[in-house]
């Protein structure tokens, strides 16, 4: 599950490492939330049929386009990847209109033992290698009844790794460089290589540690939300663990 997620890398970094040719156009966020502008690449076929990649700024919360009334549907921020051929709501747009959720880094929650009224303790999650990350997802653009349109995405989700478990059963799909074409590529015959590409990633791929509680409102949106705070050792994977992490959305 992936509830917050923070891009803070400079333009040209973002830009070299997802190959796209706009500049982007966006400034530094520590602290992304559910329903807000959030950056994605995604790539369409040119009037050659060359595959081409685009920065898109849209709302983090999937509409399917069978949507009547957005204010009466759930708000969809993440995609299991085991089930996304299996549900209409995600079935089309995962084989046609699949995208990148530009990040550096992201948050899960681990829920504390004996903790009063659920209470969970964050931590920050960014790649061991100090490169961006390149989270998978899907997009729709969603056309209302009196001629609305809003294009909007949600994050993938897989299970999570050895070195994470203990804080949290799922993590954002994260697509390596190497699999960026074909993973956005909008043609059907792609669908079966790119769900190979929604798996745990490697036990050594990420860094992560805990943070203060400032992360958990949306309003604080600047760098001190990423500093490290104490904690007590993690169990080992191994170990039992409290129960599963509570879940914001599915």
């Amino acid at each position: 599950m992936c509830g917050r997620f923070a891009m803070t890398s400079p333009p040209e970094a973002t830009r070299r490492f997802f190959g796209y040719l706009e500049q982007p156009n966006f400034p530094p966020r520590y602290n992304i939330a559910p329903t807000q502008p959030v950056p994605i690449v995604r790539g369409r076929f040119d009037a050659a049929h060359r595959l081409v990649r685009h920065f898109d700024l849209v709302r983090w919360g999937f509409l399917p386009p069978f949507v009547k009334d957005p204010r009466h549907f759930p708000l969809i921020i993440n995609a299991r990847a085991e089930t996304l051929l299996e549900k209409p709501s995600f079935a089309a747009a995962f084989r046609r209109r699949r995208c990148l959720f530009l990040a550096d880094a992201f948050y899960e929650w681990r829920r504390e033992t004996g903790s009063p009224r659920g209470g969970a303790r964050p931590y920050l999650f960014r790649r061991a290698d100090g490169e961006p990350l390149a989270l998978a997802g899907i997009w729709e653009s969603w056309s209302g009844p009196n001629g609305e349109e809003l294009d909007t995405a949600c994050v993938i989700t897989t299970a999570a790794n050895g070195s994470t478990a203990a804080i949290h059963d799922r993590l954002p799909a994260i697509i390596e460089r190497e699999a960026i074409e074909a993973w956005l590529c909008p043609d059907e015959a792609t669908t079966e290589a790119a769900l190979r590409q929604l798996r745990p990633p490697a036990n050594d791929a990420l860094d992560f540690f805990v943070i203060g509680p400032q992360i958990n409102k949306a309003a604080n949106d600047y760098k001190e939300v990423q500093e490290p705070a104490g904690a007590a050792p993690l169990p080992r994977a191994s170990e039992p663990q409290d129960g599963p992490a509570q879940q914001l959305l599915f």
